[in-house]
This record gives C-alpha cells, structure tokens and sequence, in this order.
C-alpha cells in the first residue's frame, strides 16, 4: 500500500465516524442533478484521481467532476477494497461536460497531458492496477475517438502507450471525503507535493493558449 493509501484510509475512518463532520461537497454524486440536456458524460482514469479531477476542473465546458471507481466486478466497492486489488476497480474520474464548448476529443487531448499513459498499473510512487490508464467509453462515438486519440498520442511518447479503451459498465461514487480532494486540502502534503504542480503547469499551458 502506498503512503497515499495509508493517509487516505486514516482520514476516511476519521471523516466517515461522523458525517456532520463531512465538508460540503459541490461536486458530490449523492447529491448530483440528473444529468441536465445538452451535457454529455466522459469517464476516465488516469492514475490517482484526486490528481485528475483537479486538473478537469479547471477546463471551461466542464460541469462536474466525481472521483469514483470502474472496471471492477463488485458492486459498490470501498476505497479500502479498490486499493486492496482484489476487486479489480480502477481510480477514474466522471466528468459531465458542454460539447458546445469542450469536446469529448478535447478532453482526450487534456487525459494525455495529465497523466503518463505508457505506465503499467504505476503513475509515480502509486503503484497498483487502481492506478490504471483507462479510458471508458459511454457509445460507439467514444469509442471510436478514443481509439483515433490514442493513435495520435501515441507519437508523444517514447514507450507504447499502455492504456485500456473499455466500455463503461457501471461507475461508482468514491466516498464523499474524496470528492474536490484538492480543493478542500490544499495545503496537506500530498496536495502540495504532487498535485499543486500538476496544476500549476497545467494552468500556466491553458493560460499560454488562450487566445
């Protein structure tokens, strides 16, 4: 188990002794709207997703981002199942988004950036098969654009681009302590070690790309 792990598992057993204790959570699926019209759903995993829906979050045209897991054969797995490995889950993210404003292609293009796709099982010190590279995809659409994405990346990489193109069979919620992890701790270790700098470069690349 990684030291991530461990620190998330202490914290959960913390936050779930008492739910008054919670934070509000304004990206938390129990408490979504049904999906409104007009939005579209993409669901990815690119290693740990506290890293990953700080990124998301960021890019306009997204509505909400819920860490959760897929992949897996149990139903409604915990944290502390997923890490285990036994339940055969990985870490992804949900991400509702506008197409009018952000395409499912452009959210592709950001997966690459974020995360490195050529990695088996492994995204840094996170090591495990949660920490996957995985795209899900909702429709053949998806799927195809997916597949033609991948293709694409594949020439930014020195190594072979290891990540999985599956169809979405069921996405469950992470529990609520680690939905906008990043937002809600940003000055606790993790937070300012590993995903701050992420952030932080993927902001300074949105901002040179503006227009």
């Amino acid at each position: 188990m990684t030291s991530r792990s461990l620190l998330t598992l202490m914290l959960g057993s913390l936050l779930l002794a008492s739910p008054a204790q919670l934070p509000a959570q304004s990206k938390d699926m129990m408490n979504k709207d049904p999906l409104q019209p007009g939005l579209e759903t993409a669901t990815l995993g690119g290693g740990c997703f506290w890293c990953t829906e700080a990124i998301f979050e960021l890019l306009p045209g997204v509505k909400t981002v819920t860490s959760g897991y897929a992949g897996g054969h149990k139903d409604h797995p915990t944290y502390k199942e997923v890490c285990s490995g036994t339940t055969g889950h990985a870490e992804v993210i949900q991400i509702t988004f506008d197409p009018t404003v952000i395409s499912y292609e452009r959210l592709l293009e950001t997966f690459w950036e974020a995360h490195d796709p050529t990695t088996l099982n492994r995204q840094g010190a996170d090591e495990g098969t949660q920490y996957r590279s995985i795209i899900l995809y909702h429709n053949e659409a998806q799927k195809i654009a997916a597949e033609k994405s991948k293709a694409a990346a594949q020439a930014r990489f020195r190594n072979p681009i290891v990540t999985e193109i599956v169809p979405l069979t069921k996405f469950h919620p992470a529990e609520g302590y680690h939905q906008d992890y990043y937002r809600n701790r940003p000055n606790e270790g993790y937070c300012r070690l590993v995903i701050r700098p992420k952030v932080e470069k993927f902001e300074r690349g949105l901002k040179a790309a503006a227009p």
